[in-house]
């Protein structure tokens, strides 16, 4: 009797509110369950893997076909926490799926967003280190993951010959992620500083270092990216120091020209997964105090929406053969942006490519068809929530040439090499977890 009535003060309402406070793992599923619940025609819940300890690490989809990809709609994330201790991306994240589910059909600009969009929200990449953090501004534990391992010094990187080291859970679970969605956009969410930074993080001192930073092929669209989220923020785009960081003109930088970094998930989405990525740091403390949130979430939330709006530039569509049947793995290069990974179809034929407005040569090419060859006037489409979509037709190659001579480019990312250090995954759940797990199963069953 006395576990039914914990259970029933546990599910109140109430308990589902969100407020402006750090949330615990358990409470974060809590709410994710229950937001997935009451908008289940528009969001779906579900778990890309779990952290050393065996916390969940749940992502929710929003947007109007939420459990499934639609051919022209693109893939936008937002990661958030990866850095245990960096803690102000887990809120906004929190909150900003509370004002897309309670905005949507009553804010255009909401509405038109989910409606042209499939947006997937991972709060918390790293939950071990968030229930191992203090709450100092600058210097508490809890950056690195249960095995000790800073997740954003741990992905393969194009520029170091040592990526044959271990990957830790959290990090395989965002890489075997990447590759069941065609993500075009992303930011992840971290603190200590004000910036937007974009990639390159590392170089070997290759042609991609020029004076003093490592630039991508996309380094236009990337400064275009980190500039519409700075100057949309209150204050980034001023530039001002946070203690001892430095001043950053315009509230951006390349990362490789702040520090240098290696194993960084901005770079490997971009090379590896074709999906442009920048960091976001939104705070000056790792850890601000509480009654800081509601302003931090009142500074950060046009930012959100409008970096949000970004997956709609430049181009997209499929690539077709004679019949009008979808080519997977054609190569779709922009002339004069030759990247360390060719951009691929997916299994749909689909291409995306962000682009500011211009003019660009596009070749696409596969093995056995003929390649084209198009240049495309490009507009500006985040204002209309769709970047300019074009269709390349292939027709078969009439060269005799040797089946299998002709070299499809490809660029495999390094394997998973899992770390078996799974220190503390077979400890048992405190009474709490165990707790809220019965009374969610309770409830759900109450409400089915």
């Amino acid at each position: 009797m006395l576990l039914l009535v914990l259970c029933c003060l546990w599910i109140t309402p109430s308990s589902f509110a969100l407020e402006f406070k750090y949330h615990n793992s358990v409470q974060v599923g809590q709410y994710l369950t229950e937001v997935s619940r009451n908008y289940s025609d528009i969001t779906y819940l579900h778990s890309i893997g779990q952290s050393v300890e065996g916390r969940e690490l749940w992502v929710l989809i929003l947007g109007q076909n939420p459990k499934q990809h639609r051919t022209g709609i693109p893939e936008f994330k937002y990661v958030g926490n990866m850095h245990g201790n960096e803690v102000l991306g887990r809120v906004l994240l929190l909150q900003l799926i509370d004002y897309l589910t309670k905005d949507y059909l009553r804010d255009p600009l909401v509405t038109r967003l989910l409606n042209s969009t499939r947006i997937h929200i991972l709060p918390s990449m790293n939950p071990d280190g968030f229930e191992s953090s203090g709450r100092d501004c600058m210097y508490s534990q809890g950056r690195f993951n249960k095995n000790g391992v800073d997740l954003n010094r741990n992905f393969p990187d194009a520029f170091s010959s040592d990526n044959g080291q271990l990957r830790e859970k959290e990090v395989a679970a965002v890489m075997n992620w990447l590759k069941t969605e065609p993500f075009v956009l992303s930011a992840n969410l971290h603190g200590g500083a004000v910036v937007a930074s974009y990639p390159y993080d590392n170089s070997n001192g290759g042609s991609e270092l020029q004076g003093g930073s490592s630039v991508s092929p996309d380094n236009d669209v990337f400064v275009h990216l980190s500039k519409t989220y700075s100057r949309n923020h209150t204050s980034m785009y001023k530039g001002d120091s946070c203690f001892d960081s430095k001043d950053f003109s315009e509230g951006i930088t390349n990362g490789y020209s702040w520090y240098p970094l290696e194993g960084g998930m901005q770079d490997y989405n971009y090379v590896w997964g074709q999906c442009l990525e920048i960091t976001l740091e939104l705070s000056c403390c790792k850890f601000p105090p509480e009654s800081e949130l509601p302003g931090l979430w009142d500074a950060n939330r046009a930012a959100l929406l409008a970096y949000m709006q970004q997956v709609h530039l430049g181009l997209k569509g499929q690539v077709l053969d004679s019949n009008g049947i979808p080519i997977q793995n054609a190569s779709v290069e922009v002339e004069g942006r030759r990247n360390l990974c060719p951009f691929m179809t997916d299994r749909n034929g689909e291409y995306y490519r962000l682009l500011l407005p211009g003019s660009y040569t596009i070749k696409v090419t596969h093995p056995g068809h003929e390649s084209v060859t198009e240049t495309i006037s490009v507009p500006y489409g985040p204002d209309r929530f769709s970047a300019l979509t074009h269709n390349f037709q292939l027709q078969k190659s009439s060269s005799q040439s040797t089946p299998g001579t002709t070299v499809q480019p490809t660029c495999t990312p390094p394997g998973l090499n899992l770390s078996n250090n799974n220190n503390s995954a077979a400890l048992l759940p405190s009474l709490s977890t165990a707790l809220a797990a019965y009374c969610l199963l309770l409830h759900t069953l109450q409400l089915s």
